[in-house]
């Protein structure tokens, strides 16, 4: 089947800036712009250079550059009232960024144009097709945004159409159709894109939508249906308040279910990779069950769930997660059956048997675990460990003999805590004290540094995050927790758990589970 070619336009660089906590440093923009170009985005909205000087001195370093597969896009607006667009200096900048491709936006809502422009409606369409034709003359493409387009069109759809014409009319290459309040609804997305292609034959057609009422990957997908040749977006969907379209989702969407081709079919199986190194540029959490690129997107945990995955994917699959990059998880709890116990043991235990009754025993120990408040969703480690010890293949590498734990305040040094520890191994004793800045920063430094002669190689683990959760919250300060404690090496990370109405216990059981698998890792 021919697949019909969509153009991709992504403003995670620029829209998605303005989302909160997200910031872009030069070489954070270089390193999304690479990413970006690698899948084969089509356009890039790198930013806009009259914002401030490092917006123009940045693109006077990539505006030049040849990419492999994307275009970069200079963003502004129309001119001032009252400026000629000779003398703009919004205009001026776009013009000294050095790229092929420009973005500008101009009102199309009547009242936008009379009331928060000042200007009349005869006003704001000349300073649309005045900007427009003042940068096709000077051989920049232009994209025009539409800016508050579809309620502008509810409120005044002649209006909102006529900016559309005058900016078409002064040499527009792209009419963008933006619904940036993103209250849009589908059905409305789709009569009223379908209304502009139907007037604008031979014009490239864009959508662009907010994510305020949940709906900006289905407005957008409607759009496309109507005829809408470009489709934007910002990967992950960052942007103010709700965000923008998430374009890996929408792309994912219109190329694996509807036959569009919007980035090169090779590329299809980039997509996680691509979403991983933006979010760590941006230095911001996907969210774990965001659609396709989340880390739980597909995660089973339900026996039934895992058992029909495994025997036919699509049963609770929508798509083979690998086709984009990602992977199949199973989730272990007290809910799992055998067959996902089985999928998420058998790299470790090549010799278990799926139908053995080693496998009810594991089955039965997790949920036994459950109800005392244990939970290995997060902790795969401890739980390796707990099954070697089912399988007898369990080996202890060290006894404790005793531990003690000191709060001290006011703080000396920063430490508020010492913890003293004695152990054996085999059949050597050995005590270390350490100071930390808190119980179980001393039990971790003086239970490694007991071990250190026997086993110098933990010298290389050291403790990265550390979670307490309370189970029975009723109970006050007699009840539960359970801990999480992520350890993690030059090569690897993993995740231990210990539960108890101490939590220095708890902190302890995590804690030894830690180094059990660090040495059990060694071989």
């Amino acid at each position: 089947m021919e697949h019909k070619k969509l153009l991709t336009f992504d403003s995670t660089l620029r829209d998605g800036a303005q989302g909160a906590n997200i910031s872009f440093s030069v070489e954070d923009k270089l390193r999304v712009i690479d990413t970006l170009d690698r899948l084969g985005i089509d356009f890039i909205e790198a930013g806009n250079p009259y914002s401030n000087p490092a917006e123009a001195e940045f693109f006077q370093r990539i505006g030049g550059k040849k990419f492999e597969h994307a275009k970069i896009v200079a963003f502004g607006s129309t001119r001032r009232k009252g400026i000629a667009p000779d003398e703009d200096a919004n205009l001026k900048s776009l013009l000294a960024a050095n790229t092929e491709y420009v973005a500008i936006f101009g009102k199309s809502h009547i009242r936008h144009a009379t009331d928060v422009l000042k200007a009349t409606p005869e006003e704001n369409l000349a300073m649309i097709a005045d900007s427009v034709r003042f940068l096709s003359a000077h051989g920049k493409k232009v994209v025009f945004d539409a800016e508050h387009f579809f309620d502008g069109y509810k409120t005044d759809a002649d209006y909102a159409m006529r900016a559309l014409s005058a900016a078409a009319e002064a040499g527009a290459w792209c009419l963008c159709l933006c619904d940036t309040n993103g209250g849009i609804f589908p059905d409305e997305a789709y009569a009223i894109t379908k209304a502009v292609c139907e007037a604008f034959p031979g014009t490239c057609v864009a959508i662009h939508c907010h994510n305020d009422g949940g709906l900006a990957v289905a407005a957008s997908v409607e759009a496309v249906r109507a005829g809408a040749a470009q489709v934007q977006g910002t990967f992950l969907g960052f942007g103010e308040r709700c965000g923008n379209t998430n374009l890996c989702t929408l792309i994912c969407n219109l190329q694996l279910k509807r036959g569009y081709e919007c980035i090169p079919p090779e590329h299809l199986k980039d997509i996680y990779e691509a979403a991983m190194t933006i979010a760590e540029t941006a230095n911001a959490a996907i969210p774990a069950n965001s659609p396709y690129v989340g880390m739980n997107a597909f995660a089973h945990k339900a026996g039934m769930h895992a058992d029909g995955v495994l025997k036919y994917s699509s049963s609770f699959e929508h798509i083979d997660p690998e086709i984009i990059g990602n992977k199949r998880k199973f989730l272990l709890s007290e809910i799992s059956g055998k067959s996902a116990i089985y999928e998420k043991l058998k790299n470790y235990f090549p010799a278990l048997d799926r139908n053995g009754k080693e496998m009810a025993e594991i089955a039965n120990a997790l949920k036994e675990r459950a109800l005392a408040g244990y939970q290995y969703e997060a902790a795969e480690a401890s739980f390796v460990l707990l099954v070697k010890k089912i399988l007898g293949q369990y080996k202890n590498s060290f006894d404790l003999i005793n531990y003690k734990v000191i709060n001290e305040l006011p703080a000396i040094e920063g430490k508020v805590a010492s913890a003293i520890i004695k152990v054996r191994v085999n059949g050597v004793t050995k005590i270390a004290a350490s100071d930390g800045e808190g119980p179980v920063h001393a039990m971790d430094l003086a239970l490694r540094s007991a071990l250190a002669d026997f086993y110098p190689e933990i010298a290389r683990v050291s403790l990265t995050d550390f979670k307490v959760r309370v189970l029975d919250s009723a109970k006050a300060t007699a009840a539960k927790v359970r801990v999480l404690i992520t350890s993690a090496d030059s090569a690897d990370s993993w995740t231990t758990v210990g539960v108890s109405e101490d939590m220095i216990e708890a902190s302890w059981l995590a804690l030894t589970d830690s180094i059990d698998y660090a040495l059990m890792k060694r071989g």
